[in-house]
C-alpha cells in the first residue's frame, strides 16, 4: 500500500524565516560576489513580494548556486535554496533572462541529449571541444564559459558495457541501479565499480529504464521539460519499489532530485512519487545499511594512501551524514582527509557559465588550496560535476568513492587509478 507523507511547499516555510542572515553569512556565493546579496534577501525576504503571475521584485535570484548550503544551517528549516529556485524558475517563465542565456541554459542543462550526440563521435566531439578557439567561439556565441571543465565522452556507453558484462549465476537478492548520465556518457568507469560492488554483495544488478533526472533542467529554472523528466523516472521506477527492490544511485545528485528536489520543486506530492522517493539510496548509504544489517562483505583488501575526500554540497542535503567517508573506514589501510569545503563552486551547470565562471573558481579555492596542499594523487568526491572542476583547476584526478571499494575487492593498487591523469 502507498504510504501518505506530508510534503509542505517550499513557500510554507518562508514565514519560519526570522531575518537572522546566519544563511547569509554561510552563503559562500555572497562570500565572493555583490552580483547575489545572499540567501535571506533572495529567498524568503524577496518572496514575501512575489505572487502568481507577478513580476520577480528581484533578478540576483539567478546568481544562487544551489547549494544548499543555506537550508543546512537555517535553525528554522526554511526552504531557501527551493524558494530561489523557484523564484529563477519564474524569472524564466516571465521571459526576464535574455533569449542568449535561455538558449545556453537550455543547451547545457540537456545533459541526456548532449550525451546521444557527442557520445558516439566522442573522438570528434572531444577533439573539438579541447580546441581552443573552439571554446573561444562557443563562449562568444552561447555565453559557455571558455575555461569551464567540460567532460571527454566516453568511448563506450556504460549499458553497452552491462550488456556485454559476465553477470555471476548465483544472486540471492536484487537491486536497481539509477546510473545517471554521467555514468552512461562520460564515466562508465563509475558505473562498472558499482555493478562489481554489487555483484560482490550477492545482488543481481537490474539496470531500469530511465532518463536524466531532471536537475540541469530544474537547477536553470526549466520547470516543464524537468516534470515529463521526472514523471518518466516514476514511472520506471516505481515496480521496483513496489516489489521491495531497493533503487541505488552513484550520483549523488540524481538520487537527491528524486528523493527531494523534483518532489519539492514541483509540487509532486502523488503518492507514487513520494513511494520511489522513499526507495531510492545514495550507493554509500546503501553499502552502510549492509553493513548495519551485517551483511556487508568485508573481504577488503588493503589500499596504502592518505587521499582527500571532497563531501559535495548536494551530497550534504541528503542530511545522512557522510557515508562515503564511513564505508571507506572499512579498506584496511586507507586515511581519508575531509576536506572540510562548503562546495567546489561548479554547482552542476552554474559554473559553466560565462558570466558565473569566475565566481565558481573563487568559491572552490578553499577546496583547491586544501587537495593541492595533500600531495595526494588522487581526490575522492561524490559528485561528477565536482570532480571535473577539481580536476580543471587543480590537475588532480578526482575519483568516485565507489571506485575505491571495487579496487580494494578486486586487491588492486592504488596505481591502478593512474590512467586518470592523462584521461
Amino acid at each position: 500500500m502507498m504510504q501518505s507523507l506530508y510534503h509542505p511547499t517550499p513557500e510554507q516555510s518562508l514565514d519560519q524565516c526570522i531575518k537572522c542572515n546566519i544563511c547569509t553569512t554561510a552563503c559562500p556565493v555572497a562570500a565572493v560576489t555583490d552580483r547575489f546579496p545572499g540567501p535571506k534577501f533572495s529567498g524568503p525576504q524577496a518572496g514575501r513580494f512575489r505572487n502568481i503571475n507577478q513580476s520577480s521584485p528581484d533578478q540576483s535570484v539567478d546568481y544562487c548556486s544551489g547549494c544548499r548550503v543555506c537550508n543546512m544551517v537555517c535553525p528554522n528549516g526554511v526552504k531557501i535554496a527551493e524558494i530561489n529556485a523557484r523564484a529563477r524558475a519564474n524569472l524564466v517563465k516571465q521571459g526576464k533572462l535574455p533569449p542568449i542565456l535561455r538558449l545556453r541554459n537550455n543547451l547545457v542543462a540537456r545533459a541526456e541529449l548532449l550525451g546521444k550526440l557527442g557520445q558516439p563521435v566522442a573522438p570528434l566531439a572531444n577533439t573539438f571541444l579541447s580546441n581552443h578557439i573552439a571554446r573561444a567561439a562557443l563562449e562568444k556565441t552561447f555565453q559557455i564559459s571558455r575555461h569551464a571543465p567540460l567532460p571527454a565522452f566516453s568511448a563506450y556507453r556504460f549499458t553497452t558495457w552491462f550488456k556485454n558484462h559476465s553477470h555471476p549465476q548465483k544472486a540471492s537478492r536484487q537491486v536497481a541501479y539509477f546510473h545517471g548520465c554521467s555514468t552512461e556518457y562520460y564515466e562508465p568507469r563509475v558505473g562498472q565499480a558499482t555493478v562489481r560492488v554489487l555483484e560482490k554483495n550477492g545482488f543481481e544488478v537490474i539496470i531500469p529504464k530511465q532518463n536524466c533526472c531532471g536537475l540541469p533542467l530544474l537547477s536553470n529554472g526549466e520547470f516543464s521539460a524537468a516534470r515529463k523528466f521526472h514523471q518518466n523516472n516514476v514511472k520506471y521506477l516505481l515496480p521496483f519499489a513496489r516489489q521491495n527492490i531497493p533503487i541505488v544511485g552513484s550520483s549523488t545528485s540524481c538520487v537527491l532530485t528524486i528523493k527531494e528536489e523534483a518532489p519539492d520543486l514541483l509540487d509532486m506530492t502523488d503518492p507514487e512519487t513520494l513511494f520511489v522517493a522513499s526507495h531510492i539510496f545514495d550507493i554509500n548509504e546503501f553499502l552502510l545499511k549492509l553493513a548495519d544489517e551485517n551483511t556487508l562483505n568485508l573481504d577488503f583488501h588493503p589500499i596504502h594512501a592518505n587521499l582527500p575526500y571532497h563531501v559535495p554540497c548536494q551530497y550534504k542535503a541528503h542530511q545522512i551524514g557522510s557515508p562515503g567517508i564511513d564505508i571507506l573506514k572499512f579498506i584496511p589501510n586507507l586515511n581519508t582527509l575531509d576536506s572540510q569545503s562548503d562546495c567546489c563552486g561548479i554547482a552542476g551547470t552554474y559554473g559553466y557559465k560565462a558570466e558565473k565562471h569566475k565566481i565558481s573558481q573563487e568559491v572552490g579555492q578553499p577546496l583547491f588550496r586544501f587537495v593541492i596542499s595533500s600531495g595526494a594523487p588522487l581526490v575522492i568526491c561524490d559528485s561528477e560535476t565536482c570532480r571535473w572542476q577539481i580536476k580543471s583547476e587543480t590537475g588532480i584526478p578526482a575519483i568516485h568513492p565507489i571506485e575505491l571499494l571495487a579496487a580494494s575487492y578486486a586487491n588492486e593498487s592504488l596505481e591502478s587509478f593512474n590512467f586518470l591523469k592523462t584521461a
